[in-house]
């Protein structure tokens, strides 16, 4: 059995599909993601999606938001890095008076 949700996106219940689901989550930009996951909670807050495919749709919103977390603490991780060393001296940055 398949569905097709809001986004064009199509859900087999009985089959491997969420291992697809998955890795095309992680093909996508941080951008693409949370643009299809706006489009999935609109489309629930609509009410009007058969009870089957609103199932699918949120088990795909929840791939999406746990995609979209992971790479925001990422980021989110290198800033702090990045932040750290530039309040970090530099070996040698002031030793170049001479």
């Amino acid at each position: 059995m398949s569905l097709t949700d809001c986004c064009g996106v199509r859900y087999f219940y009985g089959s491997p599909q969420p291992d697809l689901e998955m890795a095309k989550t992680k093909s996508q930009s941080f951008e693409t993601a949370l643009a299809e996951l706006e489009s999935i909670v609109a489309s629930m807050e609509a009410g009007q999606l058969p009870l089957e495919q609103s199932l699918a749709v949120y088990k795909r919103g929840a791939e999406l938001l746990k995609y979209c977390h992971r790479a925001l603490a990422e980021v989110q991780q290198q800033v702090r890095i990045l932040e750290a060393d530039t309040l970090k001296n530099f070996s040698g940055a002031d030793d170049t008076d001479g």
